[in-house]
């Protein structure tokens, strides 16, 4: 009996160790995940985040992560990921229902013989016909398969040569900004729902987060 304040101090001081390590352990953990997202004014699922509301994360590395999960937004957006596929054929809807006729990739990316993908579509959208259209309509190479990534898996690829049309950074912010095919996603034509925001801020967001380091964001960050 005489025993048991000493017991009872040394667990209570066993539980303020443990209240320590977990407090130090979040702490570590927050430095990890895009808290600092927290900081960014809402915005309708149709509109983007532009780069000066992301002033007010103060640090450049995260800043340059939260700029990649909103321009993430867009890449991971049907009208993307649609032909980004990692199989041989390309998706369509806002589901990524299977392309109906049922086509394929063919050696160049551009469809088989017979069944090019100019075939049938154009270089504008076919509106009676209800068939999209864009110049150079093809399929992103099979090593530049979106569908299923994160965030963190997309920013990797796209920084990777090897993965991404051997690109440079600086090329990455042309294609983003002024590519005729990437502009489609937000004229899609008929009911198809555009890519949020616009080109334009697609294109700066690209170029704000290459400019503060091109950081990627956590495997667990989402936008």
């Amino acid at each position: 009996m005489s025993r048991r304040p000493e017991i009872i101090a040394a667990t209570l001081a066993g539980a303020g160790a443990l209240c320590t390590v977990l407090a130090l352990a979040c702490a570590g953990r927050g430095n990890v995940t895009p808290a600092s997202t927290e900081l960014l004014p809402p915005v309708p699922a149709q509109q983007l985040r532009t780069p000066d509301m992301f002033t007010r994360i103060t640090s450049r590395p995260e800043r340059s992560r939260a700029l990649f999960l909103e321009a993430s937004r867009v890449m991971l957006h049907p009208r993307c990921t649609n032909c980004h596929p990692a199989g041989d054929s390309p998706a369509q809807g806002e589901l990524g229902q299977p392309h109906d006729p049922p086509v394929f990739r063919g050696a160049a990316d551009q469809g088989v013989p017979g069944l090019e993908c100019t075939s049938c579509h154009q270089d504008k959208n076919l509106a009676h016909a209800r068939v999209p259209g864009a110049p150079k309509w093809h399929l992103a190479p099979r090593s530049m398969a979106w569908v299923g990534l994160t965030p963190h898996a997309l920013c990797e690829q796209l920084k990777d040569r090897k993965r991404n049309g051997d690109k440079s950074l600086e090329q990455i912010i042309e294609h983003s900004a002024h590519d005729e095919l990437v502009a489609w996603g937000w004229a899609p034509g008929w009911d198809r729902v555009p890519a949020p925001g616009t080109q334009e801020q697609f294109g700066a967001l690209i170029a704000a987060w290459v400019q503060d380091g091109a950081e990627c964001p956590t495997e667990e960050a989402r936008p």
